[in-house]
C-alpha cells in the first residue's frame, strides 16, 4: 500500500507535489493536526455564522448565550429577531447575524420538518455542499467549515488567514477573492490534506504570515512562497 501511494504521488501534477511539500513543512513547524470532536451539523452551521468577523472568544460567548436561552433548535423556532439579536450581541454584528440565523433555521425547518440536518450524512460531498450553499446567506466558507468540522469531510475552508497565505504562496492570483480561491483550490489540493492544511494555515497566518509585518525570515515555507522576497525587499516583512 505504501509503495502504491508513493507511486501515485509521483504521478501527481507539479502543483499537487508542491502543495504536499508545503503541508509537510507546516506539519514539521506546528505539529500534526488531529480531527476535532464531531459537532451536530446545525450547531456547527450556527456557530460558523456567529464566528464571522469576530474573535473565537466572542463568538463562543454568543453561541453559549443562544443555547442557554433556547436549549433546542425547535424551541428557538419561536424566537423573535429582537430576542435573537439580544442573545448574540456579545459576538458582535448582532443586527446582521440575527436575521441570517433566523432565515437559515426557518429554511431548514421548512425543508426538513424540523431544525435538524442528519439527513445530509449519507449524501456525497458535492450534494452536501450544494444543499448548504442553497441555504440563505451560506457562502463557500461557511459550507466548507460545516463539512470539515461537523461532518469530517475533506473540505478546505478559506478564512481570512488561509486566503492571505494561499495568495502569498501564489496558489491563486494575488487579487483572487476568497470565493474564487475556494473554487480553484478545491480540486487542486490532494484528497486527505484539505482539513489539515486549513488548520495549519490558520496557525501559520496567526504566527508568521501575518497581515502586517509578516515574519518572512522565520517562515518554514519561505522557499515555496512567491511573495516573501518582495515583502522583505520593500520592508513590509521582517
Amino acid at each position: 500500500m505504501t509503495r502504491f501511494l508513493a507511486s501515485k504521488q509521483r504521478n501527481e501534477s507539479p502543483s499537487a507535489r508542491r502543495i504536499r511539500a508545503v503541508h509537510r513543512r507546516l506539519v514539521e513547524a506546528y505539529g500534526p493536526i488531529q480531527a476535532q470532536r464531531k459537532a451536530p451539523i446545525v450547531e456547527c452551521l450556527v456557530g460558523t455564522v456567529l464566528s464571522q468577523h469576530t474573535s473565537d472568544i466572542n463568538s463562543g460567548r454568543a453561541f453559549r448565550a443562544l443555547r442557554e436561552r433556547w436549549p433546542s433548535w425547535d424551541a428557538f423556532g419561536e424566537a423573535s429577531l429582537d430576542e435573537i439579536e439580544e442573545a448574540i450581541r456579545p459576538g458582535g454584528l448582532a443586527r446582521l447575524k440575527a436575521p441570517r440565523i433566523r432565515a437559515i433555521l426557518d429554511e431548514i425547518r421548512a425543508r426538513e420538518g424540523r431544525i435538524e440536518l442528519s439527513s445530509l450524512e449519507p449524501l456525497p460531498d458535492d450534494e452536501v455542499y450544494a444543499y448548504l450553499r442553497s441555504l440563505p446567506g451560506v457562502g463557500p466558507k461557511t459550507a466548507a467549515c460545516v463539512m470539515a468540522f461537523s461532518m469530517q469531510r475533506d473540505a478546505f475552508p478559506i478564512d481570512t488567514h488561509v486566503h492571505r497565505v494561499v495568495r502569498r504562496l501564489g496558489w491563486v492570483a494575488g487579487k483572487a477573492s476568497a470565493e474564487t480561491a475556494s473554487g480553484e483550490l478545491a480540486a487542486r489540493i490532494p484528497a486527505g490534506l484539505r482539513y489539515q492544511l486549513h488548520v495549519l494555515m490558520i496557525e501559520h497566518g496567526r504566527r508568521v504570515c501575518r497581515a502586517r509585518r509578516p515574519l518572512c525570515s522565520e517562515c518554514p515555507v519561505f522557499d515555496f512562497c512567491d511573495a516573501g522576497v518582495l515583502l522583505l525587499a520593500d520592508g513590509s516583512a521582517v
